[in-house]
């Protein structure tokens, strides 16, 4: 957890941040919506490959089936001092049909294989559309540093 102190970063340096962040930190909030059921969130063990968000969750979870409605979620980070929330499109791979470089580098990082598991699984994908990231009021602007998929600066 970093103080909110008065230094401003610019967009590059929150970047950076963001993505070390996203490389190293274990958990995740994760929300969806189900047009029937409404809101759920939950938090997820997660993998950043560079590019996406990748998370499992049972098949038959709340999660898993809010996606296959409506695959528009968002992400945060659990710290309320150094926000970082994601915004994408959640896409769906069956345990035995996600990419096993993904499922091989999740499985690395928490000494866990859904794939092994009796039960059935699924791995969801977020390629974040958008990016915000803010420590403290003085950071409110300049937040958005990723736009329709696009780093900004």
């Amino acid at each position: 957890m970093h103080g909110t102190g008065d230094a401003r970063r610019g967009g590059l340096e929150r970047r950076h941040d963001t993505c070390e962040r996203l490389a190293a930190e274990r958990d995740i909030w994760m929300s969806t919506a189900h047009p029937e059921h409404g809101p759920h969130q939950v938090p997820l063990w997660f993998a950043w490959d560079g590019r996406a968000v990748w998370m499992s969750t049972s098949a038959t979870s709340a999660t898993a089936r809010n996606v296959r409605e409506e695959p528009r979620v968002r992400l945060a980070l659990p710290d309320t001092v150094d926000v970082v929330l994601l915004q994408g499109i959640a896409e769906c791979f069956p345990d035995d049909d996600v990419p096993g470089n993904a499922a091989d580098s999740f499985a690395d990082k928490f000494g866990w294989d859904p794939r092994r598991e009796d039960a059935a699984f699924v791995y969801l994908r977020v390629e974040p559309t958008t990016v915000r990231a803010w420590r403290g009021e003085q950071e409110l602007s300049g937040r958005v540093i990723m736009r329709d998929g696009v780093w900004l600066e």
